[in-house]
């Protein structure tokens, strides 16, 4: 039975999806900076629209001129994740009142309230910081983190405790590793996007033309590098450097390919089909997204549902790991039997005197 919260959870599940993709929207139209203050825009709680507010506008900030469709996808963004801002504190506040109740969570929603409190400050600092990498892509995880975590929360308070047969050890760890390789390549889509890494190669399997072409690793991923204080709107880095954080990019799928399919392959033995048949649709669903960014030059409606396939992916290694971890462990009498026992008893332990 499901319990208090449950549906709340579901709607800001759903709600956080909405921003994830909202989020990916604004960065690939480029809206990032569509309001060059926060939380307002130009000083105005929306977008200005009237003749003489835009002239307010260009008086407050004559260095940002103002193009309403930026500001409006900023703004859009900016309205969806206070919305969800405020399910969340009542999500935390609910669980608080019900922490005496049996199965209710208390430290995940509290977890949650805080992320999104730091989620906040990142949305500010992204603007505040003219789209510095480093912020933008901690920024992009902390929206992956939020939307999972409540994920997480809508699992624990279903109630519900599918049937799952007893598991070793080891594919539990081989899921935590699976989940850990999909957060490793979602931070670097992220790197990829906040450095506009994406049409780095425009061909494939190859770069230009070429299996390992000129890159420039040092500056690619030197965090130090990156100075506090350009507007980084299109990316500062040079062609090579684009090219190493796109190519990493790439080999970064090919290690979770492989992960994922292991872990399917797995999860199959011990007969838990429908979560392998799950984590392969997700997973074919995202490597076919990544290939037609590359080939067809970064379609936006692609580029987005792209963002879309990571949180898909993510979300199901979140579901896998916590149905693993519903599962009983398999005991070596479960999953071995000795020749003596399997004879004299047909597998039975008897009392021995």
């Amino acid at each position: 039975m499901a319990k208090p919260g449950y549906r709340l959870a579901v709607i800001a599940t759903l709600l956080a999806v909405v921003v994830v993709l909202l989020g990916a929207y604004t960065r690939l139209t480029h809206a990032g900076l569509g309001c060059p203050d926060w939380p307002g825009c130009y000083g105005f709680l929306a977008v200005p629209m009237s003749e003489q507010a835009q002239s307010l506008a260009a008086q407050r900030f004559p260095e940002a001129p103002l193009e309403v469709h930026k500001g409006w996808n900023e703004m859009v963004h900016r309205y969806f994740a206070g919305a969800l801002g405020l399910v969340i504190l009542g999500l935390a506040v609910q669980a608080v009142r019900q922490r005496a109740q049996p199965g209710q969570p208390l430290k995940l929603p509290l977890l949650l309230l805080a992320v999104v409190i730091a989620q906040a400050a990142f949305g500010m600092w992204t603007v505040t910081l003219q789209l510095w990498p480093q912020v933008v892509t901690a920024h992009l995880l902390g929206g992956f983190a939020t939307l999972s975590l409540l994920f997480l929360l809508s699992l624990r308070l279903s109630g519900r405790r599918p049937a799952i047969p007893p598991v070793p050890s080891r594919l539990r760890v081989l899921a935590a590793i699976g989940m850990a390789v999909v957060v490793a390549q979602v931070t670097l889509g992220g790197w990829v996007s906040s450095n506009y890494a994406a049409v780095a190669c425009t061909d494939f399997p190859t770069c230009h033309g070429e299996w390992w072409p000129a890159m420039d690793f040092a500056n690619a991923f030197n965090l130090a590098h990156h100075d506090i204080g350009p507007n980084y709107l299109g990316g500062l880095l040079y062609g090579e450097a684009r090219t190493a954080i796109h190519l990493t990019h790439r080999l970064g799928a090919l290690v979770v390919t492989l992960v994922l399919l292991t872990l399917a392959w797995r999860l199959w033995r011990h007969g838990l089909a429908r979560l392998a048949a799950l984590l392969l649709a997700a997973l074919a669903l995202q490597i076919g997204l990544g290939i037609s960014n590359v080939l067809l030059n970064l379609p936006l409606a692609v580029a987005v549902a792209h963002n879309g396939g990571g949180a898909l992916l993510l979300l199901v290694t979140v579901l896998i790991n916590h149905r693993l971890h519903l599962s009983a462990p398999a005991t070596v009498a479960a999953t071995r039997r000795s020749p003596l026992n399997s004879n004299s008893t047909g597998g039975l332990d008897l009392p021995r005197a």
